[in-house]
């Protein structure tokens, strides 16, 4: 089976097309996207802007093209927190499946958080006993923790690298006082999650995933992406403490020429650099294992486990096939 999965993120809309069927590893075979930043185009009224919904609009319908061109048998189009949290969500929501034939589904937060769990333990496996699993998107931070499939613990905050360049910074590159200010309030933000997360004892592998993460663990020296998924990486508090004093410093466009780093967004690394010391910080972590799968491979995951697209809590897939019409 070809299954397309189109993320609408805060920053991109990303086209993942795999091979796959139950209980086999997904192949990936296709990848494009588009960067959009929603999330920045969102109006003080809380709406996502008209310019904003008019490129959200072609973006999907040159996806669903692409699917079509692809093969896809289905394409699984899911939101995240831009068009989460645009006051006007339903509309856009409505406009998109009116003029592109593509009905996305928005997944709340916690659906991110689970999802992606999901995705990390099909990769790491049993053995890898109780997981804790950290992923810092554009508009928010998941922490997810459990031994089996399904979470024990499955949080979101809205501490995302995207969101917190956009509410704690002013400069480029951020001041001094910037950073010093925004690190103490992460500190305070997430003051309550070890607490959570204590209380379900203690992680035999901590594990970070989605590009943030991966982004940070090549610029402290990870392999990169040409070596291959298989390759372990990891990002060391030490490591990310190094890396911090050394980007702060620089303006958005020179991170950009850093390898590891894409343009489109340079100008969120630092702000995603604090979010997670922070959270390192907070949890008392001196290193995290990066995981090549995330929330588009748990979407794909879960719609081979559930042929009719349905999780067991009831929370639909969206599932459209390549013409445009439900599945």
């Amino acid at each position: 089976m070809r299954l397309g999965v189109l993320d609408v993120g805060s920053n991109t809309v990303h086209l993942l097309v795999v091979d796959a069927h139950r209980g086999a590893h997904p192949t990936p075979m296709h990848s494009e996207k588009a960067v959009l930043r929603l999330a920045e185009q969102i109006t003080r009224t809380g709406d996502l802007s008209r310019a904003g919904s008019d490129q959200l609009v072609r973006a999907v319908e040159a996806a669903r093209a692409a699917a079509v061109r692809l093969g896809c048998e289905d394409v699984l189009a899911f939101a995240t927190s831009a068009v989460r949290e645009a006051k006007n969500s339903a509309k856009v929501l409505a406009r998109v499946a009116e003029e592109t034939g593509v009905e996305l589904k928005v997944l709340s937060g916690v659906d991110e958080a689970r999802l992606t769990f999901l995705a990390v333990r099909r990769w790491f496996g049993w053995s890898a006993g109780q997981l804790l699993v950290l992923d810092i998107g554009g508009g928010s931070l998941e922490v997810a923790m459990g031994r089996d499939e399904e979470p024990v613990l499955a949080e979101s905050l809205p501490l995302g690298a995207g969101r917190t360049t956009r509410t704690r910074f002013r400069h480029d590159p951020p001041t001094r006082s910037e950073v010093v200010a925004t690190s103490a309030w992460l500190e305070d933000q997430l003051s309550g999650l070890a607490k959570k997360v204590a209380g379900w004892g203690e992680p035999d592998r901590v594990v970070a995933t989605s590009k943030t993460f991966r982004s940070l663990a090549r610029l402290t020296g990870a392999a990169p992406s040409a070596a291959g998924p298989r390759v372990r990486r990891t990002l060391t508090d030490t490591a990310l403490r190094q890396l911090i004093a050394f980007v702060s410093r620089m303006t958005a466009a020179d991170l950009a020429q850093l390898e590891g780093v894409s343009a489109g967004r340079s100008h969120q690394l630092v702000a995603g650099a604090l979010v997670a010391q922070a959270a390192m910080r907070a949890l008392s972590l001196s290193e995290l294992e990066i995981c090549p799968w995330a929330l588009r491979e748990g979407v794909i995951l879960r719609r081979l486990d559930h042929s009719n697209g349905a999780d067991e809590t009831g929370t639909a897939l969206t599932g459209v096939s390549a013409n445009g019409e439900d599945r």
